[in-house]
């Protein structure tokens, strides 16, 4: 018997809900955070929304290096590593502030973080697998889910919320020095914690022969394009948050924008109390009552509502960019409805992957290349989202996101959905 076996394994409640917190603290980071703070910066929002989705491209391309992570240590050195390192990358963004090229420097180390925060959560699933038996693997799931929002709420809600708070009393760019600081320490030691408790996630590894790794990975991608239906699956997938993914990067902007070029003019911390924490309230209360919609009608049935329920509610952007209000408690209620709509329908790509796509041979990797192809769909959009928005303003570009989500709605009366219940699913995955 080896020494490592006679180690008394740590009890799941004690690693899962903090290795899900350290995967959403970078994710929300890169995803709004990076765009706030440039907006605050006085950046324009067409170069916020080009680069700032340019940063999501390691979420898509992480399946092309995750065989890597088989070949050498152990999961847990994998997952301590790139959280380190993920948060000394945060405390560098706060350093490179101050610099008259912070643009430039910021975003070379918003890519680091990236990449550290995709290669963790390859990592971090792998662990959680491999220490888990299924029983277990069910128990925890929605501690999973649970706990990336609670990152979600933190980073959108507390920390924003804080920033605000600071910007009023020193200067934007020393508050925002101070979040990105808070948020690389708090990776730092939450890596220090985890050295001591996470399990090893399987024995050390050492590298196998590149041949066999290339023959592997082949017979995954030629097995992946050999499933039923799957051109139109992932032409569906892609296209499902073709609207969501122009708003996720302009709807925060125009939130915080001057109300002279048609934004709300919220303050930071109104933005933060009213985006990060009702919007995060209502949305993982939609992803919960969406789960359990689409497990009472049935996901072939459940597709078409959960994608106009995703979509429709983006007219109360339109509404707030024509009425333009000054009441809290009616943007709050706007925000709401948008967020908890959002949080429904991202439900059904998520279960569409899970029950149609991975299934099989190769169930892990062939769900990391559909999720890839999903955040492609949210990139690629919010590219280009920038440019229509200062093309069009606000007011009609909320109307032009509506018009982007019509292949989809039809193409939902189309995609081959075979019949049978649902699970109930609260998303995790990058949103």
């Amino acid at each position: 018997m080896s020494p490592d076996s006679q180690i008394k394994p740590t009890h799941p409640a004690v690693w899962v809900p903090t290795l899900y917190f350290a995967e959403g603290i970078p994710f929300f980071a890169i995803s709004l955070i990076a765009g706030i703070a440039y907006k605050r910066l006085g950046l324009p929002n067409d170069t916020i929304a080009f680069y700032t989705s340019w940063l999501l491209l390691p979420w898509s391309l992480k399946p092309l290096w995750s065989p890597l992570l088989e070949m050498f240590k152990t999961k847990k050195f994998f997952v301590v590593l790139f959280q380190f390192a993920g948060g000394l990358s945060l405390a560098g963004v706060a350093l490179s502030l101050p610099s008259p090229n912070y643009f430039r420097y910021s975003l070379v180390l918003f890519v680091i973080v990236a990449f550290c925060s995709a290669t963790h959560d390859i990592a971090a699933d792998g662990l959680y697998i491999a220490s888990l038996s299924t029983k277990q693997q069910s128990a925890y799931a929605g501690w999973q889910g649970g706990f990336f929002n609670v990152a979600r709420f933190f980073s959108q809600g507390a920390l924003v919320i804080l920033a605000g708070y600071l910007e009023a009393r020193t200067n934007v760019r020393h508050a925002w020095m101070t979040i990105f600081a808070a948020m690389g320490l708090i990776l730092v030691a939450l890596s220090l914690y985890h050295s001591q408790v996470l399990p090893k996630g399987g024995l050390e590894r050492h590298s196998e022969t590149l041949r066999k790794m290339a023959a592997t990975f082949w017979d995954v991608v030629v097995s992946f394009f050999k499933k039923p239906n799957i051109i139109l699956l992932l032409v569906f997938i892609f296209l499902y948050r073709a609207g969501e993914g122009q708003v996720v990067r302009i709807g925060p902007l125009f939130l915080v924008d001057k109300r002279a070029v048609g934004g709300l003019g919220l303050t930071t911390d109104q933005f933060g109390a009213i985006y990060g924490t009702f919007g995060t309230i209502a949305f993982i209360t939609g992803s919960i009552l969406g789960g359990y919609f689409t497990s009472w009608l049935g996901l072939k049935r459940a597709i078409l509502p959960l994608i106009c329920v995703m979509n429709f509610p983006m007219l109360a952007y339109y509404y707030l960019s024509t009425a333009l209000p000054t009441n809290h408690a009616m943007i709050t209620l706007a925000m709401s409805l948008e967020m908890f709509g959002y949080g429904f329908g991202f439900v059904g790509v998520i279960l569409l992957m899970m029950q149609e796509i991975a299934p099989g041979k190769y169930q892990t990797a062939h769900y990391a290349f559909a999720t890839a192809l999903m955040n492609l769909g949210l990139m690629i959009p919010g590219t280009v989202s920038g440019k229509i928005q200062l093309a069009l303003g606000y007011r009609r570009f909320f109307i032009w996101v509506l018009i982007s989500a019509i292949p989809a709605i039809i193409l939902s009366r189309f995609v081959p959905i075979r019949s049978g219940a649902a699970v109930p699913a609260t998303p995790s995955i990058e949103a």
